[in-house]
């Protein structure tokens, strides 16, 4: 998220003590990231409230995206991710910001789609991820993100096994 530009100014992006909330995002993050995954995402569902449907759409994008990240059960991380998508689909807002983060949520559901077992789900949302990080510069955001796409697809090629032989 660092890596993005960020929408400020919003009703509703300050909470009572002042801080924005790309702030208390990015805090709630380095919270997962250090490992309090239970604290994290209580902040970012505190924060998914207060960004309510009027929210900016990237940051409702991002604390769903987050969100997802956060989530025990996969189907629940897989429900986090589409509200993610979502978000980002929706009207006005930092559209370049939000395209940024298009990869980034396709690649985390497809990876939610393979958790869950559905291939061809995966594989259609790792496509649409291949599609979207065309988009970006040759940065380290994206090259990352090229990475993660090649990796996942990895794994879901060896996933399949090798092709059926016929008798």
């Amino acid at each position: 998220m660092a890596e993005h530009r960020q929408e400020t100014g919003a009703a509703g992006e300050e909470s009572a003590a002042g801080e924005p909330l790309p702030t208390r995002i990015g805090q709630a993050v380095i919270l997962h990231r250090g490992g309090d995954r239970e604290e994290a995402r209580n902040r970012l569902a505190r924060l998914w409230e207060e960004a309510g449907e009027d929210g900016a759409p990237f940051h409702r994008c991002a604390i769903a995206h987050y969100l997802a990240g956060t989530q025990d059960d996969p189907a629940a991380g897989l429900e986090w991710g589409r509200r993610a998508l979502a978000a980002a689909k929706a009207p006005g807002g930092d559209r370049a910001a939000v395209r940024a983060l298009l990869p980034s949520l396709h690649l985390s559901l497809a990876a939610a789609h393979a958790g869950l077992g559905d291939r061809a789900a995966a594989r259609h949302e790792l496509d649409r991820a291949r599609g979207a990080v065309r988009e970006l510069p040759d940065d380290a955001y994206g090259a990352g993100l090229r990475t993660a796409i090649g990796d996942l697809a990895r794994r879901l090629a060896a996933a399949a096994g090798p092709p059926a032989q016929s008798p």
